[in-house]
C-alpha cells in the first residue's frame, strides 16, 4: 500500500513539474526568437515523452495487479516458500531453486499467462528486475490475447 501511495505522490509531483515546463515552453515559443522556440519545442517534446512513460508505467502496474487478483481468486498465486537470512533478505540459493521450478513450468506451458506471472515473481525474488518486467509483460499480453 505504501508503494502505491508513493507512486501517486511522485506522479502528482511529476505532473505538476510537467505543467510548469509546458507553460515555460509555451512562453519561450511565444518570444519568436529562434533559440527560444527551439528550446520551447524540445521542452514540449520531453513533456510528451514523460507523459507517455508515466502512462505506460501506470498501465503496467494496473494490469499486473489485475492479473494478481485474478490469480489469487483462482488460488494460483505462488506461495512464499523462500528461505530468508537473519536480516530478512531472500536467500540466493532458495531463490535460485524456486526460479528453476518456475522456469521449467513456463517452458512446459509457454502459452499459459499464469506460468509467466509466477516466473515474473521468481525473477523479482532473484533481484532480476528487467527480466521480471519482461516476463510480466508476456503474462499480460498472453492474458489479453485470450480475453
Amino acid at each position: 500500500m505504501i508503494a502505491r501511495l508513493m507512486y501517486f505522490v511522485v506522479s502528482a509531483a511529476l505532473l505538476l513539474g510537467f505543467v510548469v515546463i509546458v507553460v515555460t515552453g509555451a512562453q519561450l515559443m511565444a518570444t519568436g526568437s529562434a533559440a527560444a522556440v527551439g528550446i520551447g519545442v524540445c521542452a514540449e517534446v520531453l513533456v510528451a515523452l514523460g507523459c507517455w512513460f508515466l502512462w505506460k508505467t501506470y498501465r503496467f502496474g494496473r494490469r499486473s495487479g489485475q492479473l494478481a487478483r485474478q490469480l489469487e481468486a483462482e488460488g494460483g498465486l505462488p506461495v512464499d516458500e523462500l528461505q530468508r537470512t537473519a536480516a530478512g533478505r531472500i536467500d540466493r540459493d532458495s531463490a535460485d531453486e524456486v526460479f528453476a521450478r518456475r522456469q521449467a513450468e513456463t517452458e512446459s506451458t509457454p502459452e499459459d499467462w499464469r506460468a509467466w506471472f509466477r516466473l515474473a515473481v521468481a525473477y523479482a525474488d532473484a533481484r532480476d528486475t528487467p527480466r521480471a518486467r519482461k516476463a510480466m509483460q508476456r503474462a499480460i499480453s498472453l492474458h489479453d490475447a485470450r480475453a
